[in-house]
């Protein structure tokens, strides 16, 4: 896969106007219509005024769409949604998966040896 699953991408799928809360909610893993009412709200209220609507069309403007082929499945979406808000949790969680299948493959391995040195033991027994 050429495209990068932590970059930010204009979400054009879902989006209202140019995708960019499409995007920003895509990228944060918040919902969408939270995204949209913050964006309007800092807007209206002047917190915002003229900074965000220039940062939205300069975002709009510089920011690659997403391409369709991004995310296998909904879970992969939200796998790499966690990756991008806490990359040190995210590793800890496959660093924890990937323990726990060892640790149950060692189990498995002492289980068949152990019961093949019994095995060789008791067939040594009977020459």
């Amino acid at each position: 896969m050429s495209a990068s699953r932590t970059q930010f991408y204009l979400d054009k799928q879902d989006a209202k106007f140019k995708g960019v809360c499409a995007g920003i909610a895509d990228y944060t893993g918040v919902e969408v219509m939270w995204v949209r009412i913050a964006v309007v709200l800092l807007t209206l209220t002047g917190v915002g005024f003229p900074w965000l609507p220039i940062a939205y069309m300069l975002i709009a403007w510089m920011a690659p769409t997403r391409p369709h082929d991004l995310y296998d499945t909904a879970e992969d979406a939200k796998f790499w949604q966690g990756v991008r808000s806490n990359p040190k949790r995210s590793t800890a969680e496959v660093r924890s998966k990937f323990r726990d299948i060892d640790r149950r493959l060692a189990d498995i391995e002492l289980h068949y040896t152990s019961r093949n040195s019994r095995l060789a033991e008791e067939i040594d027994s009977l020459r």
